[in-house]
């Protein structure tokens, strides 16, 4: 990308001299002749690199660059003047200043003032982008839970993680927690010191899609008159995309995007220069592609790019053994963030919380545990503090809610049934046989015949 430079200059014949000798350096030039108009040109024009002249008819140089700075504009600024004056030249560059240059300019200094100009910016990239690591959570194995089948998902997540470039789909519920492990793959992977940069699909107007994946040239249609754009997958050079929720893209951008996953290249909207890039393709989505492919709704070809690793995460209600471990988690996060002295949840709420049937998934038990943790003034979370939840429950529902079986075409037996039936309710009580069933109606002693009956052992989760 071509470096932006504005030249601040009130004499014509200088700003015309600097700018064919700065383009002809393979340079973007604008000029800018009234010292009033500075901070616009420069919010207009939105340059790398600042020339500006000391002595400006109706302004001065060194009070133009402390407007610039206090502005909070972090475009290094480099002084010119006709006059040597070692007193000025200290004043700008304690100014802030980068560099300081003597009419005539000899144009090989000034290429070589650029270039130190544009190395100090990408340093400055570089460490904007290191401290943002830095402040993001590194995601730990425990932060997923601690029950074993979320486990054995993050071990097998870790595994496919130390690939650099494997595609991975990523597939399950809204708000289980997909982004969550495609960020966990980015933070293992050989591409941990590069971007992490996600899409969401969904969430892209259709007709500036491409331009969102692959950039813009100036020009290129109404509304791209400022400059240049660079794309998702320019910015995520060398890191790691993440295209969430690809289901809903358009099948005009599925052929555009099949491109850029078998060859790495693409050109930008209005651009006649191929780009290429290293980037490693994740995906995410909570629909069934396969199903939408046979709909004919998603590329078939496409389907089968991204699919190379496949990783389904679990709803929380597959997961039921993790919900105390998160709604800890998320009751600490939250204590903290507002300054709570909440320390705990009774019993009665666990209850609360394990029969809630979360559509939502974690984000929902996320979002309430910090709705409830807002609002609470004592030191435990009790049933009470739910009751919105168990009315929600309640709504829309005959007090004699049916139990709906589905039975398969082919049949299924008895046995089977029951114990899937024990399991599922021990599931829910957390191994407590006495509530398991008080729940299915059974005295305690018929429900450990059963279980015995069906080679049924329970261990307690520990919190």
């Amino acid at each position: 990308m071509k470096p932006r430079i504005l030249v601040i200059d009130d004499d014509n014949l200088v700003c015309i001299s600097l700018k064919k000798a700065l383009t002809r350096l393979d340079n973007e030039v604008e000029v800018c002749m009234d010292g009033g108009k500075t901070i616009h040109a420069i919010k207009t024009f939105e340059p790398d690199l600042i020339l500006l002249d000391i002595y400006l008819t109706t302004h001065n140089g060194l009070e133009l660059l402390k407007i610039i700075k206090d502005e909070g504009i972090d475009a290094p600024v480099i002084m010119i003047t006709g006059y040597a004056d070692v007193n000025i030249a200290v004043s700008a560059i304690k100014g802030g200043a980068l560099d300081f240059l003597l009419k005539p300019i000899d144009l090989e200094q000034l290429q070589l003032v650029i270039e130190k100009a544009m190395k100090n910016i990408k340093l400055k990239d570089e460490v904007n982008k290191l401290n943002k690591l830095l402040e993001d959570d590194y995601l730990s194995k425990e932060f997923f839970g601690k029950g074993r089948k979320i486990q054995k998902l993050v071990n097998a997540v870790e595994k496919l993680s130390s690939s650099s470039d494997t595609t991975i789909l990523i597939e399950g519920e809204s708000g289980t927690g997909k982004e969550m492990f495609a960020r966990f793959i980015h933070q293992r992977s050989p591409r941990k010191e590069k971007a992490f940069i996600q899409i969401n699909c969904s969430a892209i107007p259709k007709e500036l899609a491409e331009s969102e994946f692959f950039g813009h040239e100036k020009g290129a249609f109404t509304g791209a008159s400022q400059k240049t754009k660079l794309g998702k997958f320019e910015l995520a050079d060398g890191g790691t995309i993440l295209l969430d929720e690809i289901g809903e893209l358009s099948l005009d951008l599925q052929v555009k995007l099949l491109r850029v996953l078998q060859e790495r290249k693409f050109y930008r909207v209005g651009g006649e220069r191929e780009i290429k890039v290293d980037v490693r393709i994740l995906a995410a989505t909570n629909r069934d592609l396969e199903e939408e492919v046979a709909k004919g709704n998603f590329r078939e070809d496409l389907f089968y790019r991204i699919n190379v690793a496949n990783i389904r995460v679990p709803s929380l209600k597959e997961r039921s053994e993790d919900l105390p471990y998160l709604a800890y988690s998320f009751l600490m996060e939250f204590a903290k963030k507002f300054n709570k002295n909440v320390k705990d949840i009774d019993e009665k709420a666990l209850e609360i919380l394990k029969m809630h049937e979360w559509k939502g998934n974690i984000r929902e038990l996320r979002n309430i545990m910090e709705r409830v943790v807002l609002l609470l003034e004592e030191d435990t979370l009790k049933d009470y503090h739910l009751n919105f939840l168990v009315e929600k429950s309640n709504s829309g529902q005959s007090s004699d809610r049916r139990f709906n079986l589905e039975i398969p075409p082919l049949g299924i037996k008895m046995e089977v049934v029951l114990k899937d039936l024990i399991l599922k309710t021990l599931n829910i009580t957390d191994g407590n046989q006495v509530k398991a069933a008080k729940i299915l109606g059974l005295s305690r002693s018929k429900l450990r015949y059963r279980m015995e009956q069906f080679d049924i052992e329970v261990v307690k989760n520990i919190r």
